[in-house]
């Protein structure tokens, strides 16, 4: 039930935005940011290109601290521990069709085999 909810309500919080910004600025291929929230309240966030390849390096962070956090450090924000994760798209946004290939493409799909 979350992944539905995921697809039509996860929107960037305020305090994500700046760094989402600062992301693209250093990635002028990059058509959407990848967010991935954990559990601990670590982000991780990339530039994803028109191909659904890499457009940036991994950013991971924390809110308001130095580092991320202790968990984080020591298995790089397992995939097992992401609550949320979503593409924020850029201006103009692509196509329904496109914007599911990519999602696949760098998320999963989720459903169950």
């Amino acid at each position: 039930m979350k992944n539905k909810k995921s697809k039509k309500e996860l929107r960037v919080e305020k305090r994500e935005q700046a760094m989402i910004e600062g992301i693209l600025e250093g990635s002028p291929e990059g058509i959407g940011v990848v967010v991935i929230r954990l559990d601990c309240g670590c982000r991780k966030m990339a530039a994803v290109s028109s191909d659904g390849d890499p457009a940036s390096k991994i950013i991971m962070y924390r809110d308001q601290a130095q580092s991320i956090c202790d968990k984080c450090q020591d298995d790089n924000g397992s995939y097992m521990r992401v609550t949320e994760s979503f593409i924020h798209w850029v201006d103009p946004v692509p196509s329904a069709e496109k914007q599911k290939e990519i999602n696949t493409k760098v998320l999963g799909s989720s459903t169950s085999h």
